[in-house]
Formats: structure tokens, sequence, C-alpha cells
């Protein structure tokens, strides 16, 4: 199937590789020279294990091309809408400035029985208000919703062999046809018996956004206990080990630590605040505040920890920082904790710091003023405190007394729970988890 793919950001340049690799015929559009650039180079904008081989692969097989120029869209018989929705400036809202800009400048190179299929993380109702311009543009395209649920790290492979697929459509007739060219796209992963949910536009919408509420809510939660933990002498980890043996709970996402960032949990569990109270149920979500603010606290708790645990003055201490990216095998920083604790301690006067195997070049644009070394040794040595703040395996696997003969004191905040605190211990470690004894 001929497709276009408009916005060729982490979602789009994903999406768009994916489905070529997968037999189709793709054109990924965007307005960004540079990115076109990269990618028609066969070399990603971004760090995302599995990107670089589909890509070459699919732009070796001739299915795939990029360009900057939206009218190579004509011609393709469905067009995905995946550019982002951040958050608006000054507000908690979802920015639709993207979305509609990009829908605006595809209608007059749509044709009639074209599917316009939005994947992008929107306010539930942005679906029937965007049918509605399709409709009135007189092109007998139509509109269905199909968000998406990629993870950073693993968005080749939730792309490829999804958990489950979600259709949003219309009514009758358009609906039938709509459903049917999205089951052309995905027919591979439909055929590997992939769970398929085709429902209404704001059930779609609300899919993607209640899934990552209750991600961000069961995050914050585990966190929630870890607080009362370090008051009460209790262990956060096997409370989460007990509770997690209860099928009804589950231990995933049950990791206390620094807590949830990244480009979409954060910003997407606000969005959806935002919209409930224009809809007037600000209530059914007000606890997604409290969500947030425990996540922001756990940031604090880290700051406030290594501070405690220093044997000397923080502006006169070298804080070794491991980790940037907001989790493993990414380099986005977006909202990243990891980033947001070394520029905390950075603006109390520590020395900090920092290393991270994919963020650092992604950090360094953002944060300029902090010191950043590639090599985990040189990031360590003299070190008064080392803060583990993203659980890379290569920062996990640190052989603890190797690096006790490289720091000058040797106190460890674990930020992630990630490391074994009686073998840390044993080394001559001063240990600090969240939420441990």
């Amino acid at each position: 199937m001929k497709m276009s793919v408009i916005g060729c950001g982490y979602l789009g340049a994903v999406h768009a590789s994916a489905m070529a690799e997968l037999g189709h015929d793709v054109v990924g559009i965007d307005v960004d020279p540079s990115k076109i650039a990269l990618l028609t180079n066969c070399t990603p904008p971004f760090f995302e294990p599995g990107l670089p081989e589909i890509l070459t692969s699919a732009m070796a097989s001739g299915r795939l091309r990029f360009s900057t120029d939206i009218a190579d869209a004509a011609g393709s018989d469905v067009h995905f809408i995946a550019v982002g929705t951040p958050q608006k400036p000054g507000s908690h809202a979802a920015d639709m400035r993207f979305v509609d800009a990009a829908v605006d400048a595809l209608l007059p190179h749509l044709a009639p029985g074209n599917l316009v299929v939005g994947k992008s993380t929107v306010p539930v109702g942005t679906a029937a208000r965007l049918a509605d311009v399709i409709t009135a543009s007189g092109t007998g395209a139509h509109l269905a919703w199909n968000p998406e649920f990629l993870r950073e790290g693993f968005a080749v492979a939730d792309t490829v062999s999804p958990d489950r697929l979600v259709y949003g459509v219309p009514t009758g007739e358009a609906g039938e046809r709509a459903t049917a060219l999205l089951n052309e796209v995905y027919a591979v992963a439909l055929a590997a018996s992939t769970p398929l949910v085709v429902t209404d536009y704001a059930t779609a919408e609300l899919v993607k956004v209640s899934a990552n509420a209750f991600l961000a809510t069961k995050i914050s939660f585990i966190n929630a206990m870890a607080e009362i933990a370090e008051v009460s002498g209790a262990d956060v980890t096997q409370l989460a080990d007990a509770i997690g043996f209860d099928a009804r709970i589950g231990r995933k996402f049950l990791n206390a630590g620094v807590g949830f960032g990244g480009g979409c949990l954060p910003k997407d569990i606000r969005a959806f605040t935002a919209r409930a109270e224009e809809l007037g149920r600000g209530e059914s979500v007000a606890f997604l505040k409290e969500v947030d603010a425990i996540n922001l606290r756990r940031r604090q708790r880290v700051v406030d920890l290594t501070v405690e645990a220093l044997a000397r003055p923080v502006h006169t201490s070298k804080v070794a920082i491991l980790g940037l990216s907001f989790k493993p095998n990414s380099d986005d920083v977006r909202d990243s904790p990891a980033l947001d604790v070394a520029v905390q301690l950075h603006g109390l006067g520590a020395g900090v710091v920092a290393t991270d195997p994919e963020g650092i070049a992604n950090a360094r644009a953002r944060h300029p003023q902090l010191n950043y070394e590639v090599s985990v040794e040189e990031t360590l040595r003299g070190a008064d405190a080392v803060v583990l703040v993203t659980e890379w395996p290569e920062f996990r696997t640190i052989d603890p007394i190797w690096a006790a003969n490289l720091v000058r004191t040797p106190i460890i905040v674990d930020g992630r729970n990630a490391l074994d605190a009686v073998a840390w211990r044993a080394a001559g470690w001063t240990y600090y988890g969240l939420g441990r004894p």
C-alpha cells in the first residue's frame, strides 16, 4: 500500500521505517530539512535501538523515501499524522498547532477514498473536530484515529509487533472502509493474532491518555510508599515484591526511585488534566495533580539526600552523575529526572560531572553549564559522591571495588534502587537508596 507519514520525529521516523520494512511504499514528510537529510542518508536524528538497521534496509529496498514537500503525499492511500503535541507554553494543555497545521497542509493533496490516520497523542475531541475539517474540505477523504503505544528503547518492536491495535473510526460505510484499509496496513500484525479494538474516535483518544495516566499513577504510588518507608524504616523494594505477587496489581512499574520523565508521560497527564477541566470534569482526574507532584518530589529527594550524604559542604564537592537520559536505551533528555537532578545540584554549587552512553549531546545542548565526560572512569575520579539516576546496564554492572579506588569519598546515592546494596556496602561504600534501609 502507498502511504505518507507526516512528521518524522521519534514517532514518525520509526513508523515510516517500520511500515516500509513490512512491505509498504512510504514517503516520510517533515518541515525540518536537516532531519530529512539525515534520514535520507540512513542516519536517525535520535538514538533508538534497531532503527538504523530497518531504516537502512527500507531505504535500500526502494520502498522508503523522505521529503520536505507535502505535495509528495499525493497519491498515497493512507496518510499518517505523527507530529508532536508538546505542552502549550504557559499552560498544561496540549499544543495542537502542529497537528492542525499538518492536516491543513495535507488537505489540497487528498483524493476521494483516502484515509487520514491520526497517531499523535491528542486531547479527547480532537479527532471529531478534525473529521469535520476533512469533511468540509470536500476531498472525499475520511479520518481514523490509531494511537501509538511505543516504548522508547523498544519502539521498533512495538511498531512491527504491537501488543494491541486500536482504531477509532466513523460510523457506517466510512468506518468500514477505514477499518479495511487499516487492516491492510497492519496485515502482518493481525496475522500474528494481535488483539484489535475497533471503536469510536473519543474512545481511541482516551485509550492512549488513560494508559499513560495509569502507568504514571502506578509509578507515583510506589514512590509515595517509598516516602512512607523512609520515615518508618520499611523496605519499599520488598514491599513492591510482596504486593506485586497479587495478579490484580502486578510487579511491573512498581520500582521506586527518582520517578518518570521523558517527552510523553509528564506532559500527557498534565494535558489530560487540562482537557478534563475544559470538559467540566476536572474532579475526575484531580488525583493526577498529586501523581505529578509525587513524581517531582522524588527528584528533590535525590538532591536533598545527596547533599545530606556529603562529608563536606556541597559547594566544595564534586558530584558524579551517572545518567542523563530519562531512561536507558534512549538519548531523550526531555523532562529527564536525571538531568533535573544534575542541574539542581549544580545550582547548589556542586561541581557536577555527568555521563551517559547516549544522552550527553542532547543534555549539553540544553544545559551547557554542566561538565560532561564520556568515560565513566573520568566521571568517578575524585568524586565526593556518586548519584545513579539512569539505570543503564553499564552503570548497574560497575564493580564497586574498582569504583572505590577512583572516588575521593565512597558515597553513592542509588536513585533507581538498581544496585546491589550489600555488595556496594561490602566494598566500603556508604549506600543510600530510596525507601530502602
